[in-house]
């Protein structure tokens, strides 16, 4: 019996695959969904021919005896829109300009694929600028982003990160106030990220996410600091963690985030699934 939320994978933890190879590991494995982080090495949207997309909306159509995968794409690539500076430009930035053409650009490609959402961050606030200056900056480039994404059907969904400005659900559901509330925005909650930051722990940050909760990445994650790791070599009680994604009434996609273990891929990619649908018949038992 398969959860009633869609299990997939991240493809910033096959990078050392090219796409179509990582694309039929997750076929192989019997994945409901794929969680599509555009930029090297798989699909950069910046520079990639039409056709790239087409094909990678063909590949997505014919998983799963041909049921097809859904999709969601992320935008976490480390080092696209400057080659020295970790995922910089960001949101909070002064000059955000090259990181608004990319995320418009991602809204593109999730249109062409029917993505369930495109996730994002806000970013790191620059050192010596206030909290104020970036939450000013979000709140002034969002509703551009947000116009872009309704004209074109797609949902986006804000992802809170330890370190960054939006850094907790209630960072984000702030900021969502502040926007009015738009019903194109919703957030992204990393589970392993919960252990680190989030007061009520994965189950208070998932209940208090629920009404806009668009999109779930599943990692485990030690509570002393932010590292993704594997299931079972962290502090999430991952049974748990599904029932309450049950138990909200969740049914978008739940992808497994691992982006600094492309080494092990073939072996995370099968383990993944086990471990989770093992976990999932505890809570069904």
């Amino acid at each position: 019996m398969r959860p009633p939320f869609l299990l997939g994978y991240g493809t910033n933890g096959l990078a050392d695959h090219p796409l179509p190879a990582a694309l039929d590991l997750l076929d192989d494995a019997g994945y409901d969904a794929v969680a599509l982080t555009l930029g090297f090495p798989h699909l950069d949207p910046l520079s990639a021919p039409p056709g790239d997309v087409e094909a990678v909306g063909t590949r997505l159509a014919a998983m799963r005896d041909g049921a097809g995968a859904a999709v969601v794409v992320e935008t976490g690539t480390r080092y696209l829109l400057d080659p020295a500076r970790k995922h910089r430009p960001t949101l909070v930035d002064p000059d955000a300009e090259a990181r608004m053409r990319y995320l418009a650009r991602a809204v593109d490609v999730a249109a062409e694929l029917g993505a369930t959402c495109v996730s994002f961050f806000s970013g790191v606030l620059p050192a010596g600028d206030r909290p104020a200056e970036g939450r000013a900056r979000l709140l002034g480039r969002l509703p551009a982003l947000l116009e872009h994404a309704a004209a074109r059907g797609v949902a986006l969904a804000l992802e809170p990160e330890p370190g960054m400005h939006v850094e907790t659900v209630e960072d984000g559901l702030r900021l969502l106030r502040d926007l009015g509330d738009p019903p194109g925005l919703g957030l992204t909650v990393d589970v392993g990220h919960c252990l680190v930051v989030e007061p009520g722990g994965v189950d208070g940050a998932l209940r208090a996410a629920a009404p806009v909760l668009r999109n779930v990445q599943l990692d485990d994650m030690p509570r002393t600091h932010h590292e993704h790791r594997p299931f079972g070599e962290g502090d999430l009680d991952l049974p748990a963690t599904l029932a309450t994604l049950a138990d909200i009434g969740y049914r978008g996609v739940a992808a497994v985030e691992l982006p600094r273990h492309s080494h092990a891929a073939p072996d995370l990619v099968t383990a993944s699934i086990t471990t989770l649908t093992r976990a999932w018949k505890e809570v069904t038992a």
